[in-house]
Order: structure tokens, then sequence, then C-alpha cells
């Protein structure tokens, strides 16, 4: 049974077989007639005759060329003295030109697609010859071009394939920009070449590309502490910050006392000189004492630091509970006078951060509004609209109560994203230490992820897109340098720290536990974590730079572990961050305190870190609202945590402060 095999036709005598194979959407005919490719692409012809096939492009399509016994663009003709084949190539008829800008100018096509300004992409037909015209901006002159083209004479692309060019502007010699010194404390700032002298003269003008290095000199009983702004990182321990007269640059110069006060409030003259913090890795015994009373200087116990507590809810009118938001939120303004708290109502208050008055309810922020402080303004303080729907970064002076929108991101993100509807950080996430660089998370209505943006406060530019594609993150932050959005998720694909245009990507972390960001001694972004998962439960650090992984201390011991949160925002005392412990527990009783449980303390960026004792939380661990969440300062100076202070209450919590001297660690 079955059936039988279909019979191959044979060639006739005096005949050669012609085939011909169609690669992409077109057709192919011949003459004489015989192959129509589409529906017949065999025929068979008299030996010697001589064929010419002819093909036709698809809609959208161009032909690419003959290969087998034809080759080329032109006619086929096929000499059929033996069996021939023939393959004819169709692709893509449009082909992509993309153009990519440095400095400031516009960009052109002929024939008309790219205008870079606005477009700086378009589709060509294949083959097309396409002029690029460079037009610099004002005080800008066009320098070269790079990719497809080169040098600085005319730009003629061939569309052979996808081609890249690059435009790069540079500023003319005539062009000059003006460098702003701010300073935060007593101090003067010098330059060279000569200009600044701030002291008397905070500002200058340069001509573009000169490099200005400024010195730091501290008045007595002061010490240069940071730069920021344009000098992020820079070398604290020379008091020295060189910049390049590119564009218009702001410093800001930040000197601390060091005549042991520990500050201006309660603590003020509380510390002897020499004062001492107690190191390593201490353990003694908890002390219970009765809730102190607010705004007084009480010594700790057990680690000689001046305790003071900030807030009494009760009195102030603050149902349930006031507390300091979170470990990664800068809890202090720019001068440490002014200190915001959160309440159980969902609204923001101001303190003052010397009497611990309730000064105001801020008028703007609500719930899950992010609120962060300018980096060298006091008065001014940014936020997002209530519990993070909306797509507006607004600015508030905190004196006057005005806010104004300084971003309006929605029409940018929805013609990229139609769902888009809000704009946040998820409540965990910083801008960068000047405040001028910020990464979000974009949500849709029903907060699904869709995307993630960075965008530039200073200049209302969106600076890089990334799709989600459905993998939402638990939350995202800018680095302090700004240069990278650390995105954070408890399940795949863990931590990943992107470059802020997004072209790049590192993994630093597996899952995405309590962590923070600071800027190490060397002025790196420097990622600072726990890893539950790892046998010792490591503390961790990661440079977003080089990707190198450093354990700083293990928190497995005797069967014991701890809940940890973590603050690196001194971001004027590189090097260091600040650790909040609650919530221990033991596997297998009896449990053993390890050293720093229920503790506040300092650890230095190191695989052999110096610790700093600063004192006990008293935090019973009965909730979210009960953990101590630490947050320090930018000097490296004040210390808040939230405490219910030994009371077996889920929610009557209090804002509780150390302040320690600014020579303290070293």
């Amino acid at each position: 049974g079955g059936e039988s095999a279909a019979a191959v036709p044979e060639t006739p005598a005096g005949s050669q077989q012609l085939t011909v194979n169609v690669s992409g959407i077109g057709a192919v005919a011949s003459m004489p007639t015989g192959i129509a490719c589409g529906s017949r692409c065999t025929s068979t012809f008299a030996s010697g005759v001589q064929v010419k096939l002819v093909a036709a492009a698809g809609s959208g399509q161009a032909f690419d060329g003959w290969s087998g016994a034809c080759s080329g663009i032109d006619t086929c003709l096929v000499d059929m003295a033996a069996a021939r084949t023939v393959t004819a190539t169709f692709t893509s008829k449009w082909l992509a030109l993309a153009v990519t800008k440095s400095g400031s100018g516009a960009v052109t096509s002929l024939p008309a697609g790219i205008n870079c300004g606005a477009d700086c992409s378009s589709e060509f037909t294949k083959y097309a010859n396409v002029t690029l015209t460079a037009a610099p901006a004002a005080g800008y002159e066009f320098s070269r071009w790079t990719g497809a083209c080169s040098g600085a004479g005319a730009c003629i692309v061939q569309m052979g394939r996808a081609q890249t060019v690059g435009a790069t502007f540079i500023p003319s010699a005539a062009t000059k920009y003006t460098l702003t010194l701010n300073r935060v404390g007593s101090g003067t700032v010098t330059s060279t070449p000569t200009g600044i002298n701030c002291g008397s003269t905070c500002s200058a003008v340069y001509p573009a590309g000169t490099l200005v290095t400024m010195t730091a000199t501290p008045a007595a009983g002061y010490e240069f502490s940071a730069w920021s702004g344009a000098c992020t990182g820079a070398g604290a321990g020379t008091g020295k910050c060189s910049v390049t007269m590119s564009a218009a640059r702001t410093v800001n110069a930040t000197f601390v006392a060091t005549d042991g006060s520990g500050g201006d409030g309660a603590c003020a003259n509380f510390y002897s000189d020499g004062f001492q913090l107690v190191s390593g890795e201490v353990t003694l015994p908890w002390s219970v004492t009765a809730k102190p009373t607010r705004g007084s200087a009480m010594r700790e116990a057990q680690y000689n630091t001046c305790r003071v507590r900030v807030t009494n809810h009760e009195v102030d009118g603050l149902a349930t509970f006031a507390r300091n938001d979170y470990s990664r939120r800068q809890a202090f303004n720019a001068d440490s006078k002014l200190e915001i708290v959160y309440a159980i109502d969902g609204f923001w208050y101001l303190y003052d951060a010397l009497t611990y008055k309730r000064l105001k309810v801020l008028a703007g922020p609500a719930g899950d509004a992010e609120p962060q402080w300018h980096p060298t303004d006091p008065n001014l303080l940014y936020y997002l609209p209530t519990s993070g729907i909306g797509m507006k970064v607004y600015q508030l002076n905190v004196q006057t109560g005005v806010s104004t929108v300084v971003g309006d991101l929605a029409s940018r993100l929805k013609a990229r994203w139609p769902t888009a509807n809000a704009a946040w950080t998820k409540s965990e996430g910083s801008p960068s230490a000047d405040g001028r660089y910020w990464c979000f998370m974009v949500d849709s209505a029903n907060w699904s992820g869709v995307g993630i943006v960075t965008w530039d406060r200073q200049t209302n530019t969106i600076l890089g897109y990334k799709d989600l594609n459905g993998q939402r993150p638990d939350h995202v932050s800018m680095s302090p340098s700004g240069n990278y959005c650390v995105s954070s998720s408890y399940g795949n694909p863990g931590v990943l720290s992107y470059s802020r245009d997004f072209s790049t990507s590192r993994k630093i972390a597996d899952v995405g536990e309590h962590s923070d960001i600071g800027i190490d001694v060397n002025g790196d972004d420097t990622f600072i974590s726990i890893d539950y998962q790892s046998p010792s439960g490591d503390v961790f650090m990661t440079n977003l730079r080089t990707g190198v992984r450093t354990t700083i201390m293990t928190t497995y011991a005797d069967r014991t572990s701890s809940a940890l949160h973590f603050s690196a925002k001194s971001f004027r005392k590189p090097g260091w961050f600040v650790m909040s412990a609650y919530g221990e527990s033991t596997n297998n009783p009896p449990y053993i305190q390890q050293w720093f449980h229920r503790k506040v303390v300092i650890v230095q960026m190191s695989g052999a870190p110096k610790l700093y004792n600063l004192g006990t939380t008293h935090a019973k661990a009965l909730g979210y609202w009960t953990e101590p969440q630490a947050s320090v300062n930018r000097d490296l100076t004040k210390i808040v945590w939230t405490s219910n202070w030994d009371v077996n209450s889920s929610d009557d919590t209090d804002v509780y402060m150390i302040e320690i001297p600014a020579s303290a660690v070293k």
C-alpha cells in the first residue's frame, strides 16, 4: 500500500534548466517567458539561449543584487549553455541614519529628515547620498565629524547600510563662563587664576577651557570638610579642587567647627577638648531609662555622647507619632538648623534643629512626597506630588511657603509611554548630591512599571529612557555624583547600576535589601547594603565605577541576626555611613547580644573599618513605625532616629538625636 512518489520531470533533450531563488520580498520575471517567481521559480530553455532576468522589489523593499550565475545589481543575462541557478536578494528600502552631538549646535540633512535639535535620527532610501550640515550655537564653533564622516569639511553619507555620524561643537575662543562659589561655615576660598576670593568675591568669569584651581582655608576654630557641586568628591584632605570651565559652574565649600561644642543647640559646650568616641566592636548591656524630656542635653550613659529628644508628639499635637521618615532621607537642611518630621496624619512638619520647637506644617508636600533639601540653600526643599501621583517636581521655600514647579515631565513621559501616570523613586531614592540629576521610575495608573528616566533639573531635560518590559523595580535612586541610576528589586533582576543615559549597566547585587549610596574617600559612588543570603550576613559596599565589591563586616554570629538600615548622606564627610540595628533575633536559644544590636554606629567604608559607637536606640521592634531608621546630616555631626523608647507600643514614637563634634570622626 501507500502512495507512489511523484515523478520528477526530465529536462527535454536540447534544453537546460534555470532555477531562480528569491530572498526577501520581491519578484523575478524572464525574457523569453518562463520564469515568474513568485509563482514559478524554475523553467527550461533551449541550450545556448540567453535569458534576461528582471527583478521587481516588493512594497517598502529595494533590490539588493544578484548572486549565482549573475552578480551585481545590473541586468542579469544568463547564457543557458548549461543548467544555471540565480538568487535575487531584496532588503528594506529604508536605512537609519543617526546623529550624535557634543556641545551646542544643530545638524540638518538634505534630503530632509535630520533636524538635530529636534530629531537626531531618520530613515533614508538605500544608496541615497545624504548631506549633513552643522550650525554651531552662539558662542560655539564646529570642530569635527566622526563616525561615517571625518574632518571638518562637507559630510556626505552614502546609505549603503545603517550609519552613525557624530558632530562635535566646541566653545569659541571668545566664550566665557561664570564660576560661582558658595560657602557653608567659616573660611576663605581663593582661585588660580585669580578671580575668586570668597571672602569678598564669590564669583568670577573665565574664558572657556580655563582650568581653575580653588584652595580652601578654614577660619580659626574650623576645618575644611568637603567640596560639592562641580567639585563633588574632590580632595577634602588637601582643600583643593580644580574645574575646567566648559560651562557655567557652581562649587560649594563646607567648613565645620572643630571647637568641640558639638553644635549650637542643647549640645553646645557639651564636649570637652580632646573628646573621643568609643570605637570598635563594644558590647555593653542595654540600660532601660525613663523617656527623656524634649530639648535637654543628656549624656548617653554607655558611650558618653550628647543625646537630645527632638520631638514630643503629644505636646506638639501630632496624633500617634512624630518620626524621622527614613534612613535614606536627608532630615536636615543645608546648614543643619532645620529638620523635617513626618506624622501619621500624612503631613510634613518643620522643626527648629537648635531649639527643637515645632515651627509649622509644610504647605505642599504630603504623603509619599519624597522631600529633598536643597544642598546649599537652607530655605529650599524639593518635593513630588502627594503619594507619588503625578509627574511634576516642586520647589518649596519653607520660610515663605511658596511652591513653584521646577520640572513638569508629563508630556515628555506620555510621549514615550502613553499610560505614564507617576514619576517617583517609590520613597527611597535621592537626587545627586548637588541636587541636579534625578532618577525616576515611571508607573501607570494601576502602578505597573513602564520605565525609568533620568532628568537634569538644571536644564530641565530628560537625559535617558529605559523601558521596563514588565520588570518593575522596588525603588530607584540617583547616585551622589549623578553618573549612575540605581534600580533595586527584591527578585529578578536584582540591583542594577545604569549609566545616566542607560547606555550601559552593571549588576551589583542579586537581591535588593536595605541600602544607601554614598561617596568614598576617593570620590567614587559607593553602594552600601546587607546580603542576608550570604553565609555570614555580610554588610558590603560596591564601587559603582569599578564594580568591585568589598565585605565590610559580618552580622550572623552566635546564632543571632538583626535587621539593619543604612544612611550614607554625609556627603561633606566622605568615606563613612551610619548603621542602625533593630529586630534582633536568634535561631537557636539562648539569645546572645551582639555588639551592634539596638545601636547607632558610624562605620568606615573599608574592608577593615573603623567603628564609632554613638548610642543605644531604645527602640523595641514592634512594627515598621518603631524601626529606628537613623539618618545623618551632610557634615556627619547630627544623627537622628525614631524610637518608642522601651515602651511596648507599635506607634508611640518620637525623634531623638545625637550630636558629635566635627573632629570626632577621623
